[in-house]
């Protein structure tokens, strides 16, 4: 196989995926599991960007002439047992969660996604020691690792827990992307690359990672539904944020113990906006997994 051949090969496999990546972006923008996850996906964010313009009324503004008030006109979603409005302090403690969540799954996808391509493209030791320290670290859950991490750290920082829960999914995303390009790495247009003498940084982010990138977009998706069960829950827990903060999860563990008394309210709402929102995502990562058919 000479250059010019070599070339020919790579041409043809490109112009050949670049073709089979818009028909798939075709058919993801005429799924109505993908249009209608978007759509919630895209209120929540609308409301983190436009939040502190929405909300009537500040996170701790307290009026104890409308304590534990069932929603009414006046409060959409009822008053909390500090007279505080519960729809204002929902559409508040998006930001944070929406924040968190994204930027703990960007940083696991880059790190994981990093970690794929060099174990998956150079094989041998490097990849099977790797391999084994992410199968060690994968065998724990995401919340106890998090959790200890955290405690271990003293920290109730936002930032701490965005980057201790990155670092958690960081092996299974790599997991992932590496099987991916274990079966690119042997294809005609990698060897093309070879033979053209491309440096092997072109090669993993030129020609391999493209080709890869349905299942890394397809986990992204899934991490991100999973980051926001986990901020949630330890938020809940009273760990991975300061205390005080309107974050969801700390607002149902403010207020859960007054489900007892029928003051189910507080702790209703946010709940369902922890939902929605985690459902939107899983609608999305649906309808991306059936149409890359992974």
């Amino acid at each position: 196989m000479n250059d010019t051949t070599a070339t020919t090969i790579a041409n043809k496999s490109n112009l050949e995926r670049k073709t089979i990546r818009r028909e798939r972006v075709r058919l993801v923008l005429r799924d109505k599991t993908f249009l209608i996850g978007a759509l919630i996906l895209g209120i929540w964010l609308f409301i983190t960007v436009f939040g502190n313009f929405l909300a009537p009324h500040a996170a701790g503004d307290q009026d104890f002439q409308f304590v534990s008030k069932s929603p009414s006109l006046k409060f959409p979603f009822g008053t909390d047992s500090n007279g505080r409005d519960v729809f204002s302090r929902v559409i508040l403690g998006t930001r944070l969660i929406v924040v968190m969540a994204f930027s703990a799954t960007v940083l696991g996808t880059v790190l994981g996604t990093s970690l794929g391509l060099a174990t998956g493209y150079f094989k041998g030791k490097f990849d099977m020691i790797v391999m084994r320290l992410i199968e060690a670290v994968s065998a724990i859950p995401v919340l106890i690792i998090a959790l200890l991490a955290i405690a271990a750290l003293d920290g109730r920082s936002p930032t701490l827990t965005v980057i201790v829960i990155g670092f958690v999914f960081t092996p299974n995303i790599g997991r992932t992307v590496r099987a991916a390009v274990l079966g690119e790495s042997e294809l005609e247009y990698v060897a093309a690359a070879r033979l053209r003498t491309e440096r092997t940084r072109h090669i993993l982010f030129r020609e391999i990672l493209p080709n890869v990138l349905p299942p890394i977009i397809v986990e992204f998706t899934v991490r991100l539904g999973y980051a926001i069960f986990a901020i949630a829950t330890l938020s809940f827990l009273g760990a991975g944020v300061e205390y005080g903060s309107p974050n969801w999860g700390s607002q149902i563990a403010e207020n859960w113990g007054n489900i007892y008394s029928n003051v189910w309210w507080p702790t209703a709402f946010p709940a369902l906006a922890i939902a929605s929102l985690a459902v939107s995502i899983n609608l999305i990562s649906d309808s991306l997994l059936e149409i890359f058919e992974l």
